[in-house]
């Protein structure tokens, strides 16, 4: 694992220097949205409600909508001025009893690993939150907003749970109304619980619907069921064939020099052509052999 935090964990007047790893990671499985069609992925575009147009990174704001539908936007000075904290500090408040916190407040978990030289102090922590059977509520500083958490021991390990804020748990807003209950119904229902009733292990349970994915996208595979998504794209999102867009490029430039399509050449073999001299290398063979015959007749009448 890798820290994705450093700070310590600050109580009374001892400092416990720790790091901070991620303690859970999800394993839904994710689907990329296609084109049923030829697989190609969907992209989508920044653009614009009002005009239409596509919008650049750079042109981006963030924006506040108020309960009646204005838009507020916010720049990055305005940004900057709003409270943050960078504090490396883990601060416990207080110690609370166990069962006083609703599960439901839960948010991420972190583990936290004592640096070297705070080994005996995390120790110490560690054993007094097991024998109180307490939680160190502690702010910190997490992505440069202060939250509020608790501290509890899994195991051997000190675990840091952000929580949620106390508004952001929804009340419901629905009542249960089953009439009378009877006797006779409650002890079925308490008899039902006993005959269900055991330890929790975490291990009995299994993600059977990643491994039916798994199993459902290997078995295509096998099939055949598969479909190579281009690499090479336009902008628009058009499939490009680079192969058979230089072949178009260079049948067009042919028809435009008046030459044959090069797809009847490849199916007829060339036909075998007699070189043939030229009309120059003609006359020039001519005089050569007249000058022969011309020196003969010299020589026989010279002799007789």
């Amino acid at each position: 694992m890798r820290a994705i935090w450093k700070g310590a964990v600050s109580f009374g007047l001892v400092s416990v220097p720790v790091k901070l790893y991620a303690a859970t990671e999800s394993h839904d499985v994710s689907f990329r949205q296609v084109h049923a069609q030829d697989g190609g992925r969907i992209k989508y575009q920044r653009v614009c409600s009002i005009d239409g147009e596509e919008v650049p990174y750079a042109d981006i704001a963030k924006g506040y909508e108020t309960e009646d539908g204005e838009m507020v936007i916010l720049s990055d000075d305005d940004m900057a001025e709003l409270p943050s904290t960078s504090s490396r500090e883990i601060a416990v408040e207080k110690f609370v009893p166990s069962d006083q916190i609703d599960p439901m407040l839960f948010e991420k978990s972190y583990y936290l690993e004592p640096e070297k030289t705070g080994a005996k102090p995390y120790a110490l922590l560690r054993q007094a939150l097991k024998d109180a059977d307490r939680m160190a509520v502690v702010t910190v500083a997490l992505r440069q907003r202060t939250s509020v958490a608790v501290l509890r021991v899994r195991d051997d390990v000190i675990v840091l749970q952000t929580m949620m804020w106390p508004d952001e748990i929804r009340q419901p807003d629905f009542s249960v109304d089953a009439g009378e209950v009877k006797d006779a119904e409650v002890t079925m229902a308490t008899m039902l619980v006993e005959t269900l009733a055991g330890d929790f292990d975490a291990s009995e349970f299994e993600d059977d619907y990643a491994g039916a994915v798994e199993a459902l996208v290997k078995a295509k595979i096998e099939g055949g069921e598969i479909k190579r998504t281009p690499t090479s794209t336009k902008s628009s999102g058009e499939v490009v064939d680079l192969l058979a867009a230089l072949q178009r490029s260079v049948d067009a430039a042919k028809t435009a020099r008046g030459e044959s399509d090069s797809g009847d050449a490849d199916e007829k073999p060339a036909k075998k052509t007699t070189a043939k001299k030229s009309p120059a290398k003609k006359t020039t063979a001519k005089k050569t052999a007249t000058k022969k015959t011309a020196a003969k007749k010299a020589a026989a009448k010279k002799a007789s």
